[in-house]
């Protein structure tokens, strides 16, 4: 590994990129926590089987070609072809991509955006509880989780995206390229899929179906909160050296740099995740008149909001503007509720996409003018660059192939469950082996008693 320097510096990235992956599990233990308890008892099994098979599913399919997405498409289509040099060197068949001891880096940073990916997936998942066909969503699993967020992040979060360099489009902690992209795309898989049985009264008026077990779910979303500390430091690169970066960065010393390879600080996202944290909290308890449930999801949807320029905001401004978008994520909520009776179980679409689609245009205002990235000659922050990357996450890239392959499922019947296993629960859809052993062991039973 070359000097001593060196191989401290490659055996720390290596540690700590392999520590946020440990940490951003969490992420997915709280979404399979949460989403189990917003569901009726009925549904448990159906609902974590669903998203547990998103681990084996998203994982295979981006190691087989959505890692290569990431490193081919950062100028594809509008500004260039394929890179083919950096897409082949990160393939299945790249030496990079196996036991290598030449490599210790390459398999933690792919394991680093799989775990993003995994968030991705897990977005969808709950907005779509209880009504859904496994095999209908495990394919929207995968093209959310392997194919479309990382195709925003090779334009919007690539070093060298076109998207950076042509709009000064800024998003260092994944306001859009995560979670608006996941929320629209949650969207348009709602809008097709239709609400679940009873939750519109003839009327159109919304019932609440309140979780099944809200301890549950509280744990659910505080482990949730836990695991996004993970998910905040690898959007990091860590001790990089100006060498690295060919002299973009000016100075001897070692630095932590933010994904754009800009300098920054885990000190200054630490007070801004905080800060950002505690401004969704209180304005969610505000706006919705201490509900609770929409209180613990307030505190995401803030640090959503202020995610695309936390590496930069002072933290009174992450906290306002985590304020901000979690009054407009709970006002646009019920606003597309009742006008276009959209069932989102989780409230997934409002804490993900309305949150990272308006934390996006925010940054394009507060950040004007800053630079989005340490290269020379890329565009500065603008709101038109933030606004059409805002529009590009939620909408072009999520709602519009969201909409499309839902339409085509619910035209082939795959979509959604029968009425009536709707009705009875998801759990006993296939239940004829689950018929039997009940009937066998009630036969044991009263054997038992009358002997």
């Amino acid at each position: 590994m070359g000097s001593n320097l060196d191989a401290l510096t490659t055996v720390f990235t290596e540690f700590y990129y392999w520590v946020t992956v440990v940490f951003m599990f969490l992420i997915h233990v709280g979404f399979c926590l949460y989403e189990v308890a917003a569901s009726r008892r009925r549904n448990h099994m159906h609902t974590l089987m669903k998203n547990i098979m998103i681990v084996p599913l998203v994982s295979v399919t981006f190691y087989l070609f959505g890692w290569w997405i990431y490193w081919a498409f950062p100028d594809f289509p509008l500004f260039g072809g394929l890179n083919h040099d950096m897409g082949s060197a990160n393939l299945p068949t790249s030496p990079t991509m196996a036991t290598n001891l030449g490599d210790r880096i390459s398999g933690v940073f792919w394991a680093a955006f799989l775990l993003f990916s995994w968030t991705a997936a897990s977005i969808v998942s709950g907005s779509v509880i209880e009504r859904i066909r496994s095999s209908a969503f495990w394919v929207h699993a995968v093209l959310i989780g392997s194919v479309f967020w990382i195709i925003d992040a090779a334009w919007g979060w690539h070093y060298g995206g076109w998207m950076v360099r042509e709009l000064g489009y800024h998003d260092a902690y994944a306001s859009g390229v995560i979670h608006a992209i996941a929320g629209g795309y949650a969207l348009g898989v709602l809008a097709v899929l239709g609400p679940r049985l009873g939750k519109f009264t003839k009327s159109g008026e919304p019932r609440d179906i309140p979780p099944q077990n809200p301890w549950l779910l509280t744990i659910g979303i505080f482990t949730i909160y836990t695991g996004f500390w993970g998910f905040y430091a690898a959007c990091n690169v860590p001790v990089i050296s100006p060498e690295v970066i060919d002299g973009q960065i000016t100075g001897a010393t070692w630095t932590a740099t933010n994904i754009y390879l800009a300098p920054t600080t885990l000190g200054a996202i630490t007070l801004n995740f905080i800060l950002s944290l505690s401004g969704g909290l209180m304005a969610a308890y505000i706006v919705s008149k201490g509900d609770a449930f929409w209180t613990f999801s307030g505190g995401l949807a803030g640090i959503i909001t202020a995610s695309a320029g936390n590496d930069l905001y002072h933290p009174i401004q992450a906290m306002i503007i985590a304020a901000i978008g979690v009054v407009f994520a709970y006002k646009m909520h019920y606003w597309v509720e009742r006008k276009f009776k959209i069932d989102d179980a989780v409230g997934a679409v409002a804490v993900h996409g309305y949150a990272g689609f308006i934390g996006l245009i925010i940054a394009g205002f507060v950040l004007w003018g800053a630079p989005s990235s340490p290269y020379e000659g890329y565009a500065t922050i603008n709101p038109m660059g933030q606004f059409i990357g805002a529009i590009i996450m939620f909408f072009v890239l999520g709602f519009l192939p969201a909409f499309i392959v839902t339409k085509i499922q619910a035209s082939m019947g795959v979509l959604r469950v029968p009425r009536s296993v709707e009705l009875r629960g998801l759990d006993f859809d296939d239940n004829a082996t689950y018929e039997a052993a009940i009937a066998e062991v009630q036969a044991a039973e009263k054997a038992e008693m009358k002997s």
